[in-house]
């Protein structure tokens, strides 16, 4: 319910090759940059490398306030909207939408991935079609700064990192102004009710709901 394969469908990342020798999706941040440096000479003639380390594609609409970090690369037909900000190691997929003041950092989104308003994402992996609302943040450090823990029910797996933010199952809702506590795990199809504080695992096809109740969808 956890690992890497049951998560994604890895035929929707150009991080896919790289992502299937991971057992677990978290075990892949360490080497973002590096794919993406390693990746981004290769992309072809469509991309263009507007800075160093910076590949965009051709059919990509990027805003002129908007601040690309190196290592990144902008898929095809992606949209990087008004002040966002991306700090590097972001590899954004194709379809993409990355909105007014959005902050990105070391994160792999996968294609169709919608990040509007207002989010903040990092040390963190979006699966397929996943949406997050507005104001929906991903929390990538515990407040004593120890490391991350992946709680799943009674099972504690220790990610090794001080930072973990969230990895988003394909087609998962985040509703608006919710909180995704270090080491969050969502589940493929699931919701996540506005305002909501979700730690630990939220199972697939599953909806999170007001005061942390998990109801599975009819």
């Amino acid at each position: 319910m956890i690992k890497t394969a049951d998560l994604y469908d890895l035929t929707h990342t150009r991080a896919g090759e790289y992502l299937a020798g991971f057992e677990y999706p978290w075990q892949a941040l360490n080497g973002i940059s590096g794919l993406i440096l390693a990746m981004g000479p290769a992309l072809g003639d469509a991309y263009t490398e507007v800075t160093p380390g910076v590949w965009v594609h051709e059919t990509a609409s990027v805003a002129p306030t908007a601040h690309l970090g190196a290592p990144c690369i902008i898929g095809a037909h992606t949209e990087v909207r008004h002040c966002a900000f991306i700090r590097g190691s972001a590899l954004v997929g194709d379809g993409c939408v990355v909105g007014n003041s959005v902050e990105l950092k070391n994160v792999i989104l996968f294609d169709g991935v919608q990040v509007p308003h207002y989010n903040y994402v990092g040390d963190s992996i979006l699966g397929y079609l996943a949406h997050m609302g507005a104001g929906s943040l991903t929390s990538n450090v515990k407040s004593d700064r120890k490391d991350v823990v992946i709680k799943n029910g009674g099972e504690r797996i220790e990610t090794g990192r001080k930072k973990c933010g969230a990895m988003l199952g394909d087609r998962v809702e985040v509703g608006c102004n919710s909180v995704l506590n270090p080491g969050t795990v969502v589940g493929r199809d699931s919701n996540i009710y506005p305002l909501s504080c979700v730690r630990g695992v939220v199972p697939a096809d599953s909806i999170y709901k007001t005061g942390g109740t998990i109801v599975k969808k009819r």
